[in-house]
């Protein structure tokens, strides 16, 4: 039993930890300190690369927290499930930072977990210092970086047929 609620929390402190680290690598971004002129074309550009590309790079980019979270479980703890329970939270993670950064460039009206689709008003309003979130928007409520703007879509996530859920770019 107390493996099982260990290997929970490691699944979920894998999925927040992904969250903060999206919100910190995209408030770099936009610093200029990293990935600098290829996340300005990306503003300039307005799109996403598809579900595969931006679950590519989300991946690469959670590998730096999913060995340090893992290893650490497994080697010193002799806790393998747990470390398999954070690396699986962390692919879990991008996977749905891919899907939600890719819906947010091309319906975000179906952006129903969120009051606001953050990152394409983050586009829309040329927010450069605000509303760095991507999947959650947490982090810009606790460190002040939110910003509210009108949001009216014409109509509510689930007044859509279900398949349009899954209607986006994928590759």
């Amino acid at each position: 039993m107390l493996e099982h609620l260990l290997a929970a929390a490691a699944f979920a402190g894998a999925l927040v930890t992904g969250t903060l680290a999206e919100y910190v690598i995209h408030r770099l971004m936009h610093s200029g300190r990293l990935l600098g002129r290829t996340h300005t074309e990306h503003h300039h550009d307005g799109w996403g690369q598809g579900w595969a590309g931006e679950f590519r790079d989300y991946v690469v980019a959670s590998l730096f927290l999913i060995l340090p979270g893992a290893l650490p479980a497994w080697l010193l703890l002799d806790w393998p499930w747990a470390a398999g329970a954070w690396a699986v939270g962390g692919i879990f993670y991008a996977a749905l930072a891919a899907y939600a950064h890719q819906l947010q460039h091309e319906k975000p009206e179906l952006v129903f977990w969120l009051p606001r689709p953050v990152h394409y008003l983050h586009h829309k309003h040329h927010m450069w210092r605000h509303n760095f979130g991507i999947l959650v928007d947490w982090w810009d409520r606790l460190f002040g970086t939110y910003q509210a703007a009108e949001w009216k879509p014409a109509r509510r996530p689930f007044e859509h047929p279900l398949r349009a859920f899954l209607d986006i770019k994928w590759y």
